[in-house]
């Protein structure tokens, strides 16, 4: 089917459904999720630190390579203080609690033939990427990252679009190619598809290295708004196959209402930032909200599980009808940040891996936050441990 084809099918089947109720799920709070998390504690990198010739910051995801302990964290930096990069480090857990955070290295992502990443520009028409999620290949350790690309409409002259992405690379940032994206995820000029900075946000490998799942930040603009006080909305995840690239499912996602009321005129929502799988069907997802003037943020972390959810892979839009309904996935609560004893400050948290297990068995689970390069925010490591899985 042609884009102009499946654009006025969306719009006759939007037509059609007006009348109806809209969709939605169980309410994430009114379940046991049989996952706890205890805190461990909370350390914080000094705002604008200096390593390795770069500044550090907009720390987007996290991941854990279990065989030799690395952490490898991704920087949202579009090449403008520095090369689109990534950084590792090395996190001290002792007698059940978190000790500290070390830096240990960051690389440049590399282009196909060996470069660094330009700064976008206009009038180059060159996009840089927006790296925003990073997965350890947990069979060899090779990664994985996402970027949200670009979408730049002005009201005269051309667009300037870049779809998102997901690319494999080595441990030092080389490309080793990039997976194949469902045509509904590309960037077109007209309200179809994804929104500009709210594509994949968030990546995991399954435990045994077969799958690389992704999710999408919020929903594109044929699946509805965006989260508001009033409401939620239905986001995608896809799972591809790990060797050849390809898709193989997707689902569709509740996520939550805006937690607060936002500023007249102003862009908050609600999204996926991160996600991070406990088997081929289960993954802790993590959700976070802002009210960006007032430099309020939520995060929540929630268990979800793709049994008897809907495979959504080639559906143009995720509004279902009474014959053909969308089931999204099942998800119940696990944590609010807001709510966890001991945590005295929710930044802007994006990041969630499972880390080692302690002595006593529990799994260890780092979140991270991104402080937007902002002097009045923080780069936050918060660590749990993890009972049930």
């Amino acid at each position: 089917m042609s884009i102009r084809a499946a654009r006025a099918r969306i719009i006759a089947t939007a037509v059609a459904l007006a009348s109806l109720p809209a969709l939605v799920g169980t309410p994430a709070a009114a379940h046991d999720s049989g996952v706890r998390l205890d805190f461990l504690g909370e350390r914080e990198l000094p705002n604008a630190m200096a390593f390795q010739g770069t500044t550090v910051g907009g720390l987007s995801a996290v991941s854990y390579d279990a065989k030799t302990g690395t952490y490898y964290l991704i920087s949202d930096d579009r090449s403008q203080t520095g090369p689109a990069r990534f950084y590792t480090a090395h996190i001290d857990f002792a007698h059940g609690a978190l000790k500290g955070v070390e830096l240990t290295g960051t690389h440049p992502w590399l282009r196909p033939d060996g470069t660094a990443f330009p700064p976008t520009s206009t009038a180059t028409s060159t996009v840089a990427p927006d790296p925003e999620g990073i997965a350890v290949d947990p069979r060899d350790g090779s990664l994985a990252w996402t970027s949200e690309g670009e979408r730049i409409v002005p009201s005269d002259g051309p667009a300037l679009l870049g779809d998102p992405w997901i690319r494999r690379a080595t441990t030092t940032g080389a490309y080793r190619g990039q997976l194949a994206l469902p045509p509904q995820l590309h960037m077109d000029s007209q309200e179809f598809g994804p929104r500009k900075n709210q594509t994949l946000e968030g990546a995991t490998f399954t435990p045994d290295g077969r799958r690389i799942v992704t999710a999408m930040e919020d929903p594109l603009y044929q699946d509805g708004d965006d989260p508001t006080p009033e409401h939620g909305a239905l986001t995608r995840i896809t799972v591809h196959d790990a060797r050849t690239g390809l898709p193989l499912a997707q689902y569709a996602y509740p996520l939550e209402p805006l937690f607060a009321t936002p500023p007249a005129g102003s862009t908050d929502t609600n999204g996926v930032s991160d996600l991070v799988a406990l088997g081929h069907d289960r993954f802790l997802v993590l959700e976070r909200a802002s009210i960006f003037a007032d430099n309020n943020w939520k995060a929540r972390v929630y268990l979800v599980d793709l049994h008897g959810a809907t495979d959504t892979l080639g559906r143009d839009s995720l509004t279902g009808t009474s014959t053909d309904p969308v089931q999204p996935v099942r998800k119940t609560l696990v944590t609010d940040l807001s709510d966890v004893p001991g945590l005295t400050r929710v930044d802007n948290v994006e990041g969630i891996t499972l880390g080692p297990r302690l002595p006593d068995g529990r799994r260890t689970v780092v979140l991270v936050s991104d402080d937007n390069f902002a002097a009045r925010q923080v780069t936050q490591f918060i660590a749990f441990a993890a009972h049930g899985i």
